[in-house]
Parts: structure tokens; C-alpha cells; sequence
């Protein structure tokens, strides 16, 4: 899971720079749209109740281990924006100890990332669904 780049050669700091780089949202959904396709594949096997995530409006499932004290997460959904709002929250998760992964403040890069105010209301609320279930696992390990 170490070749995931989310979290090692895409960061949440790449991702807030290259966002405040466009000037229409339709751009910078575009740019969130290319981060999913930046998730490295998910084994099939793991598609499956006990990684789905619940309180998604599309299916999304997450694995995560720590390896060595930090975590690596594997990911995916069946709808583009959603892989690529997980490409957001992996950047923000990998690589992180469960402390650090506590420690982050997910509200504070949303907003400055200008996120949650140009989404659905139910797609909001499956990105903080995705959030709850890292966090879970980082506070099962801590």
C-alpha cells in the first residue's frame, strides 16, 4: 500500500495549491474528478459489506492497516466524484500515525479547500461518513 500516492507524493498542501489555482468550480471538479483516478485499484474481494461505508449516496469502500506505525488506506467507489473526494481525504490520512490522523483537522482543510459549500448536501455527508470510518480505525490502534 506504500506506492498509494495520496498522503506521499500528493498532499493535502498539493491539493489546496492546485485548487486555489482554478477559478471556477467546475475546473476544480474536474481537478477532484483526475485525483480518483489517481486511486490505486482496489482488490474486488474488498468490495463487500465489510468495508462499505454506510451513509454514502454511492457505494464506497475503505481498507486500511498500519504498517510500521502508519496507516495506508485502499479505496474506492462507483462514482468519479466520489474516488476523487477520496483522493482528497487519503492525502490527508496516509502515511499518518493514528495520533496525527486524530490530531487533523479535516473541517479546517475542507473549508479551505472550499469543499463542503459546493456539495450536496447528502455528498457531504458521505465524505464525513468516509472521514468517521478512518477515524475509527485510527482510534481502534491508538
Amino acid at each position: 500500500m506504500k506506492t498509494n500516492p495520496f498522503g506521499t507524493t500528493i498532499t493535502v498542501d498539493d491539493i489546496i495549491d492546485t485548487v486555489g489555482f482554478f477559478d471556477s468550480w467546475e475546473d476544480r471538479y474536474k481537478y477532484i474528478i483526475d485525483l480518483g483516478k489517481e486511486l490505486p485499484t482496489m482488490d474486488e474481494a474488498k468490495k463487500d459489506d465489510v468495508h462499505l461505508v454506510r451513509g454514502c449516496q454511492s457505494q464506497v469502500w475503505i481498507d486500511g492497516k498500519s504498517v510500521d506505525g502508519q496507516f495506508w488506506f485502499e479505496a474506492d467507489s462507483d462514482a468519479f466524484i466520489v474516488k476523487g473526494l477520496l483522493g482528497v481525504v487519503l492525502a490527508a490520512y496516509n502515511g499518518k500515525t493514528a495520533a496525527q490522523i486524530l490530531e487533523f483537522d479535516i473541517e479546517d482543510y475542507f473549508d479551505r479547500l472550499g469543499l463542503i459549500k459546493h456539495l450536496s448536501p447528502t455528498r457531504g455527508n458521505g465524505l464525513r461518513a468516509m472521514v468517521k470510518r478512518i477515524r475509527a480505525m485510527a482510534e481502534t490502534a491508538a
